[in-house]
């Protein structure tokens, strides 16, 4: 294959070189090529200005997430203003690119040391001289240049990109896409997948990096393989991770028609246009048809036993996307109306992927906005509905006959033109008079449209306890206008099971209920289908993937921290994560449970909080009183236990927050024995049970604890001795941390750290203190460059910051007074 952007990138990597004494002009050029481009000069520094730059983050501004049209402009530019001979690529397979929000190689002003770009300049030569002539010595100077620039600020795998762009068939690109593809021994040797194996674990030193570059490229040139250099490597890796990340979407049920509208976007916009800005629904589709001369065929196609048309509907989903991406108007009721930057906007395949992206994780963002803390919240799970068809089950011969299910209230319209839940009340007292709240109506139409999701199980009930039937999810929600009564919302369903069965539970008198949070509810109704052969049929979970690599995206915790961590978990099987408030964990918890399984299963993890009335009978097993007296009901950590135990090969883990809280030796009982190390697996009797039970091995407890309760006494010895303890400190100095400030750019911000870092120096040094009262960088996380302003700060600083100085320092007011003023002026 022929990569014509290689002759250029490598000829612009020579020409940079003559800039290494010379910046300024460097710099003048950069300013010169985005004008000539006609594009704003990304942000390279805290400031508006660029004061000083390095070769590797020059080529980093046209290999980043950017449009090809944007990336071939600026490319452009470089070749007027540099002189580039080779034609200017407009094709750029085999490129890796950078994550926008981590564009530069170094940090910005306040936060690299003084040699960080000179050495970065050393190595754009030294590599260059090594690609032209491998020698020992010129390999002596790289590896010495390299592992002095693997340890700064910012330095990560880009650095493998880097030395890739400019000399791509000397040097191994090693983002996450090639270490996946050649980790694999179906892609490469089985020799070099074990040599390189422990190596590609973290960004490797230079001794490292070149015996991976040297077995690699005897590798490819040994001919067994359809690729046979780096830019071969980098392309195939880049379509097959492709294929699989798509296979998939697929297997998690995102079906493509789900994102099928986004084609319709630019087309809709169009029509707007061409009618003045504004049109009906139905003039705007009649528009796009005559627009892009759609043939009868598409525009009468129908999908579903419904029989809904499916133009009709993807144009409806691509008008509530624009809406949300802030180009069309939705004040008017059954208008839809541009506005001024829909007027203009020319939308790319890249900004449509964005908008459709974006409504998906704000919808998600709604329904679980404080899950992000837990790391769950992108990740979808089966959920379980009880669903009530029509009144007294009136509409469930027609469910079922038909495959879907029904919802009422069809006189307010497409459930999807509403943004809120009020909307659709507001609505509903228009159509059906202000007599009721409709507050449990509107949440029906809202999870009927929103919150179901395809694969979800759905459980048909009539009266107050019983269950006419099972079904599983099909499709995404559907209007039916043509439909002659009330139930013009519509969800495909696969009925499995149909039969008329009684539980003890009462069911909640409402349409439809999201039951998933009551296991014991959940665990009833599915007991009435065990032993179905077309019960088994809910279909699998497709968790995310979750590596370490993302552990410390996500965690302000140095990689060597880390590593130490998970191998004492391993080691020890239980581990108390311990700190002051603030630090990250609860935060890091779960996250460090799915990055040593390597993929976010949600069902192989458990949370439980320990306080001071919580029991061995809540833990482990106890009697509880019931409707005919008290039976015998298992705990958390038994059933966590009994799951894990039937899924040996798998890693489970138990969370507890807040340890210290709770009376350790009434909770673990017996069991203070069976969670060693060494004692996993054999078995002791329980104290309400003639049952042997035993602790498998392939459970790992992660207990948390605040150092700074002072309300609290000491874990004793016979705890600890099971546990190891590891420290979680402050992450401001993590290079995270640091990425995380300069991405918010914000002067007051980073003044405000600076404060708080000579704070923890000096409740440090309190002997009255210490370390374990340190305030945590989690105070000053989640903000966003768009959204942080003087109240913000101006609130973290008076009604968490103070009042927890207040409290320390208790007995000693002056110096709470003085750093009261430190703080406040940070901020001013």
């Amino acid at each position: 294959m022929k990569y014509d952007w290689i002759d250029f990138y490598t000829e612009f990597a020579t020409k940079l070189l003559t800039f290494k004494t010379d910046r300024k002009t460097l710099i003048q050029k950069i300013y010169a090529v985005y004008d000539a481009a006609g594009i704003s000069v990304p942000k390279l520094e805290s400031g508006d200005e660029i004061i000083d730059i390095d070769p590797f983050t020059v080529f980093g501004t046209f290999n980043k997430g950017i449009t090809n049209a944007n990336r071939i402009a600026i490319l452009n530019g470089i070749a007027s203003e540099f002189g580039i001979a080779a034609n200017v690529p407009s094709n750029f397979d085999g490129i890796p690119v950078l994550n926008n929000l981590k564009a530069t190689f170094y940090g910005f002003k306040d936060d690299r040391k003084a040699n960080d770009i000179d050495n970065l300049w050393s190595l754009f030569e030294v590599a260059l001289a090594l690609a032209d002539n491998d020698t020992e010595d010129n390999r002596q100077k790289f590896s010495e240049a390299y592992d002095k620039v693997h340890d700064q600020l910012c330095i990560r795998w880009n650095i493998t990109m880097g030395l890739y762009w400019i000399r791509p068939y000397s040097f191994i690109n090693l983002d996450s896409r090639n270490r996946w593809f050649i980790a694999n021994a179906q892609n490469m040797p089985g020799e070099f997948v074990v040599a390189a194996e422990k190596k590609l674990k973290k960004v490797p030193y230079a001794a490292d990096y070149l015996e991976i570059k040297d077995l690699c490229k005897k590798a490819l040139d040994a001919g067994q393989y359809d690729y046979k250099s780096f830019p071969d490597l980098s392309y195939t890796a880049w379509i097959v991770s492709e294929k699989v990340n798509q296979e998939k979407s697929v297997e998690k049920g995102k079906k493509t028609s789900k994102a099928e509208f986004l084609k319709w976007f630019m087309p809709l916009l169009q029509a707007l246009r061409d009618l003045g800005g504004s049109a009906t629904p139905a003039e705007a589709r009649k528009k796009i048809i005559e627009n892009e001369h759609l043939s009868n065929e598409v525009v009468n196609e129908t999908r579903g036993k419904t029989q809904v048309n499916k133009f009709e509907n993807e144009v409806a989903f691509a008008r509530n996307y624009l809406v949300g991406a802030g180009y069309i108007d939705k004040s008017v009721r059954g208008v839809w109306t541009l506005t001024e930057a829909g007027k203009t906007v020319e939308l790319t395949a890249d900004m449509a992927s964005d908008i459709f992206k974006k409504g998906v994780s704000d919808a998600k963002s709604k329904k679980m906005n404080d899950s992000d803390a837990l790391a769950d919240s992108d990740v979808d799970t089966i959920h379980y509905w009880i669903y009530a068809p029509g009144h007294n089950a009136g509409k469930w011969e027609e469910c079922y006959k038909n495959g879907y299910m029904l919802l009422g209230w069809g006189k307010i319209g497409d459930l999807r033109v509403f943004s809120s839940k009020d909307e659709m009340k507001q609505q509903m007292k228009k159509e059906y008079g202000d007599s009721s709240s409709y507050k449990n109506s509107a949440h029906a139409t809202w999870q009927f449209v929103h919150d179901i999701r395809i694969g979800d199980v759905i459980y048909v009930k009539k009266g107050n306890n019983g269950i006419l039937g099972k079904g599983i999810v099909e499709s995404d929600y559907e209007y039916d206008a043509d439909r002659t009564d009330e139930y013009l919302n519509v969800r495909k369903v696969n009925w499995t099971n149909k039969g008329n069965w009684i539980i003890k539970h009462q069911f909640p008198q409402k349409t439809l209920t999201d039951i998933t949070p009551y296991s014991d509810f959940v665990q009833e109704i599915k007991a009435l289908f065990e032993g179905d052969d077309i019960a088994d049929d809910e279909p699998e979970n497709i968790y995310p993937e979750y590596t370490a690599e993302n552990f410390l995206d996500d965690v302000y915790m140095s990689e060597d921290d880390y590593t130490r961590l998970v191998g004492l978990l391993r080691n020890k099987k239980n581990i108390i994560l311990q700190g002051a408030p603030g630090v990250g964990k609860t935060y890091a918890a779960k996250r460090l449970a799915y990055s040593m399984m390597g993929v976010k299963d949600v069902d192989r993890v458990m949370m439980v909080q320990f306080h001071q009335s919580y029991s061995y009978e809540d833990f482990i097993m106890g009697f509880r009183p019931s409707a005919t007296g008290f039976e015998l009901k298992k705990g958390a950590f038994y059933n966590f236990c009994k799951k894990a135990e039937v899924d040996s090969d798998n890693e489970y883990f138990f969370i507890i927050d807040e340890i210290n809280r709770g009376n350790l030796s009434k909770i673990f009982g017996e069991l203070f024995m069976l969670i060693e190390n060494d004692k996993r697996g054999n078995t002791l009797q329980l104290l309400y049970s003639d049952e042997k039970f035993a602790v498998p091995k392939n459970v790992y407890i992660i207990g948390m604890m605040n150092t700074a309760d002072r309300s609290l006494a000491m874990l004793d010895y016979a705890l600890r001795r099971r546990f190891a303890f590891f420290d979680i400190k402050p992450g401001f100095e993590t290079p995270g941390f640091r990425e995380y400030r300069m991405a918010l750019d914000n002067e007051k911000f980073n003044k405000l750290i600076r404060c708080v870092e000579n704070l923890n120096r000096e409740i440090s040094a309190d002997e009255s203190l210490g370390e374990g009262f340190c305030i945590g960088h989690s105070y000053f996380c989640n903000l966003q460059p768009d959204t942080i302003d003087d109240s913000l700060l101006y609130g973290v600083v008076e009604y968490e910051l103070i009042p927890l100085l207040k409290e320390y320092w208790f007995d000693e007011p002056m110096k709470v007074n003085d750093w009261i003023e430190n703080l406040r002026s940070a901020i001013k």
